[in-house]
């Protein structure tokens, strides 16, 4: 009764990176971040925060030119106690709105960028003069 065994087990170096993976994500930040990889990490956020604006916009806009379409073409005016004449103005207009919101994505998207790069550009500049030295 007094047998005190105990089971121990490895895991393989596989699951050990899996595991230093997850654990990484709950840790708190390192203090000393590669300069390097901040400066990566500070570039492509200016194309993600870009990209996520101008991918909103273009969603909504082809949602809103699809339910124009919708309410031009179909008896979907009927629905919203629209007449049929009615419907179609309606829709009509909520086209336009929509082909508007998807034209408007891309200079969004450039414009975004530029604002980001702006604000960003003292910190860029600062981290590859001390990495190009």
């Amino acid at each position: 009764m007094g047998n005190n065994e105990t089971f121990n087990y490895t895991y393989s170096a596989k699951e050990q990176d899996e595991i230093k993976a997850i654990r990484k994500k709950y840790s708190a930040p390192e203090e000393n971040e590669d300069k390097m990889a901040l400066l990566r990490r500070l570039d492509a956020g200016v194309a993600q925060k870009a990209t996520a604006y101008s991918l909103v916009i273009g969603i909504v806009g082809a949602l809103l030119l699809g339910i124009g379409m919708s309410l031009t073409m179909t008896d979907l005016g009927e629905v919203f106690d629209l007449g049929g004449i009615m419907a179609m103005l309606v829709g009509i207009i909520i086209g336009i709105v929509g082909i508007v919101l998807v034209s408007l994505a891309y200079p969004i998207y450039n414009r975004v960028i530029r604002k980001e790069r702006e604000r960003i550009a003292p910190e860029i500049i600062r981290l590859t003069e001390e990495l190009m030295k």
